[in-house]
């Protein structure tokens, strides 16, 4: 197969490169020739890597128990398989709130851990961003992320329900625990005080006409009735469609028959609408059907159960494309087909028997390979190259700024990712992302060790996750499990050229140098968790949460800082028109800190600054002009304790420390002002602020 973008550089050393998350921090807009295309999100629940056909179909070559899915081999062979794409976290609901919200955890104001079904913050979403570029907006299948009461939220008391978080319709799952639950109707939710599995049509539930709906037909049939609905309605007016199937996440439960036959606008599965019939295939047996070519298999029943579903999905991607192709807006679609995080081993399950993790140890919940780098397919006819591959590594909020260039919008500021639009088009440099992870499975209710598989390093067989961090230097990766203190050393894996991670770097020459770096790259690049739910309580506590952010270290100051002007506050201007600055802000002491920020109250007036690679004041998304913002963590949070939400101050260690302000609407820079714990607010003095030499 052809392969496809940049490879990572060579990780730069310090001093080298201040920011380089923030080089090419805001996608520049596609020029679009042709109108602006449609986009699809499809995330499946718990699909692993080994999933892939390009690994199901080396096990099938080799005899072993593999699985046979002409969908998947289609949507690979005509689009661009990212072989290093990595989830934002090793589970659902964190993954999910990242990969909307456009930011990696150590920025997430809310979901981090499992903290599911509490309300992702007011921000920028895929839904908004696509919505300021003229898209219209859909969400359809699970979300779990939209606040209310856990297990029965309902568009009244969810105040993140998905049309509050941009977009124009949706229909599905709206929290968690309804999504394990294939038949929502005949599989009821005992934990649910409505004892139900919550099926929402905009703000109604329409549970009770889910007579024998299996999940993924009838997320797939809304979808495609969505589509046609939409596209005819206003052929001129682009679509972004994000669809979050529940499959395979367990129960492992099956279809009531074969697929529909045929595929597309009049073929396939097809929304019915009426009353108890919503889908033509709710009809038969529920949970009975195995797919033939697996049916005579001497297999356990749970991997039957488990290859069928994939089949089906696999299923569903034809009709789907079909469908685009009967619309004949197929070449003017792009697709994305993704997971929220490695195979799980829950009803039954074995992830085993396929090898779901694929070649890596981990699956849910581990911060190894497998847990978290999934599967994940581009096509886009015409423009991505037909079955090309890339191993280019990215992770989840990249898409945000992925879809934004697609739309010819410019990302929000708070974005953390870059545009993957030169890898997908071969075309230009493509930027490094920024891979970060941070999660703790102590609050599992599931296991917390990583499973004892053969598969696996013998070191890591039952061993305690615990709370567990992961972050790329260059072509490095560095992972910590169990941490105990910040001074826990990292393991250190050239994930290209050992992809299983079996040789440790961290006791080499270049793995000492790396050691000290990433201890201070993930001190300067997230923010301490500060939210408190009132009857939840709060998640997402690190052993290193009580650390000063490292100031810049002797190696890494630029060589000569020069003091602040009226002409270099003023700052350079990207393609997109907003304004950037490289600044340098000298900290008089060790200690906590609190900032604040005000732009001009004139209309459009925007600002946001980062601290590091670290979100420290946000003055974009529903900002009123002249207002004031504090760096506090709970800005823009819903449904918290106020009395317990937002109060931390930032670690902040003594000397120089690298800003970027960005801007928009205004010339100059924001007002911006300081508080030391046990002193008072003032405005940091312009003696305070250096910049780069030229």
């Amino acid at each position: 197969m052809p392969r496809a973008g940049k490879k990572n550089k060579i990780p730069a050393m310090r001093g080298k490169h201040l920011f380089p998350l923030l080089s090419l921090l805001l996608a520049v807009p596609f020029a679009m020739a042709a109108q602006r295309p449609n986009v699809i999100l499809i995330l499946m629940d718990d699909m692993g890597w080994g999933d892939l056909p390009s690994y199901q179909d080396q096990r099938m070559k080799e005899g072993l128990p593999a699985m046979d899915n002409p969908g998947l081999r289609t949507l690979a062979r005509e689009g661009m398989t990212l072989t290093r794409h990595y989830s934002s976290a090793p589970l659902c609901a964190p993954a999910r709130a990242s990969l909307f919200t456009g930011v990696h955890q150590g920025h997430a104001k809310v979901i981090r851990d499992r903290s599911f079904d509490l309300p992702i913050e007011h921000a920028p979403t895929l839904g908004t961003v696509m919505q300021s570029a003229g898209y219209r907006t859909a969400l359809i299948g699970k979300w779990g992320i939209g606040g209310g009461t856990e297990h029965a939220g309902t568009p009244q008391e969810s105040t993140s329900y998905p049309t509050r978080r941009g977009f124009d319709y949706y229909f599905g799952y709206l929290d968690h625990v309804s999504g394990h639950h294939h038949y929502p109707k005949e599989d009821p939710n005992p934990i649910s005080p409505t004892k139900r599995s919550g099926i929402w049509d905009g703000d109604k539930c329409v549970t009770a006409d889910c007579d024998k709906a299996y999940s993924v037909d009838l997320l797939t049939a809304r979808a495609k009735k969505w589509i046609i609905d939409t596209h005819r309605q206003n052929p001129r007016q682009p679509f972004f469609l994000a669809l979050t199937h529940i499959a395979p996440h367990s129960q492992l439960q099956i279809p009531t028959g074969p697929y529909p036959e045929g595929r597309g606008v009049k073929g396939g599965v097809q929304w019915i609408g009426k009353p108890h019939k919503l889908v033509n295939t709710a009809e038969g047996k529920i949970n009975s059907y195995i797919y033939p070519r697996y049916a005579d298999k001497k297999w356990p029943m749970a991997q039957k159960k488990y290859a069928t579903m994939i089949a089906r999905l696999s299923d569903s991607f034809e009709d789907l494309i079909q469908t685009l192709k009967d619309l004949n807006i197929d070449r003017n679609t792009v697709i994305i087909m993704t997971s929220d995080n490695g195979p799980h081993d829950e009803g039954g399950q074995n992830p085993q028997f396929f090898r779901n993790y694929g070649p890596f140890d981990g699956i849910k919940q581990d911060a190894w390979e497998g847990g978290f780098r999934v599967p994940t397919i581009v096509r886009w006819p015409g423009r991505v190259p037909a079955g090309s591959v890339s191993d280019h590594p990215s992770q989840f909020h990249d898409w945000m700024a992925t879809l934004a260039a697609i739309g010819g919008v410019r990302a929000p500021f708070r974005s953390d990712g870059v545009s993957l639009l030169p890898t997908l088009l071969n075309d230009g440099t493509q930027p490094d992302s920024c891979l970060y992870m941070e999660y703790s499975a102590k609050m599992s209710r599931n296991k917390t060790t990583t499973p004892g598989y053969q598969d696996f390093l013998p070191s890591r067989r039952n061993a305690v996750r615990g709370d567990q961090q992961m972050v790329y230097l260059g072509k490095y990766k560095g992972v910590r499990t169990n941490i105990q203190s910040h001074a826990d050393p990292f393991e250190i894996y050239d994930t290209a050229k050992d992809p299983a991670e079996r040789h440790d770097l961290k006791d080499t020459p270049e793995g000492k140098k790396m050691q000290p770096i990433m201890h201070d790259k993930v001190l300067r690049m997230r923010r301490v968790y500060d939210y408190t739910h009132p009857v939840r309580g709060t998640f997402a506590q690190r052993p290193y949460d009580a650390e000063p952010v490292p100031a810049l270290r002797k190696e890494e100051m630029p060589g000569t800082l020069v003091p602040l002007t009226a002409q270099s506050s003023q700052g350079v201007r990207r393609k997109d028109g907003s304004m950037k600055r490289e600044l340098y802000l000298n900290v008089p002491e060790t200690g906590k800190y609190v900032f604040f920020m005000k732009t001009p109250a004139k209309k459009g007036a925007k600002a946001f600054v980062r601290l590091h690679d670290a979100h420290l004041l946000d003055a974009e998304y529903g900002y009123k002009p002249g207002a004031e913002v504090s760096s506090s963590m709970g800005e823009g949070t819903t449904e918290g304790d106020a009395g317990k939400t937002g109060l931390k101050p930032i670690p902040l260690e003594k000397g120089w420390h690298p800003l970027l302000v960005e801007t928009e609407g205004f010339p100059g820079l924001p007002d911006l002002f300081w508080q030391r714990e046990g002193g008072r607010k003032e405005a940091i003095p312009v003696q305070a602020f250096r910049t780069a030499a030229p």
